[in-house]
């Protein structure tokens, strides 16, 4: 009787736990050194290093993101309570967060935003919110991210939506509205979901 190969067992046994690892949320990487060896990291510090395994938790929301729709009256009590420590109309608050993520927590972007206001990694470190998908911190972080944005626009709203979608660095460069279909199309957005909720409110 043939005994199995210990290496394939050993081999096995660790890509079961990478399995494990990157449902846990990490992207693995691999690579192959010139003596035959194979490497394995979450964090690689080599440019030699490939993707070998996915996030796997990542790549569920990412699918899923744009097909889960939240619940808006959920999360009226923190809209309301941010919106007013921040001096940013709750209207606003309600129609970014409508057309980043449709009230989803867990929306990931493609380009890597995340949670209800969709914010950029970088941004949310920025604006020390430590978890982007807990809805409470998120929109704090984005609407004091929005006060930020009217405060350097002068108050100008079109100018920090714009700003929030394509940057303010963008904004700055053309002086306004960047020539863009997507920012032109989601500042429109926004003040058409706007609209409408101040409608609904006076009602």
């Amino acid at each position: 009787m043939k005994m199995p190969d210990i290496r394939h067992q050993v081999i096995l046994l660790f890509v079961t736990s990478l399995v494990v690892v990157s449902t846990a949320g990490a992207d693995i990487y691999r690579y192959e050194d010139d003596d035959g060896t194979v490497h394995f990291t979450d964090a690689p510090t080599d440019r030699r290093f490939k993707v070998f395994m996915r996030d796997l938790k990542k790549d569920l929301r990412l699918r899923t993101s744009f097909r889960l729709k939240g619940d808006p009256a959920a999360y009226e009590s923190i809209i309301n309570q941010c919106s007013l420590q921040y001096g940013v109309d709750r209207s606003l608050v309600k129609a970014v967060i409508q057309a980043e993520s449709g009230y989803n927590p867990n929306a990931v972007s493609r380009k890597g935003a995340q949670g209800l206001m969709q914010l950029m990694p970088k941004t949310a470190q920025h604006l020390k919110v430590a978890d982007a998908f807990n809805p409470e911190q998120n929109i704090r972080g984005g609407v004091r991210y929005l006060r930020f944005l009217l405060d350097t626009c002068k108050g100008d709203e079109v100018m920090a939506l714009a700003a929030y979608n394509a940057g303010l660095s963008r904004v700055a460069q053309y002086n306004g509205v960047p020539p863009y279909a997507e920012t032109r199309n989601y500042v429109d957005k926004v003040m058409t979901y706007r609209r409408s909720l101040q409608g609904s409110e006076a009602k």
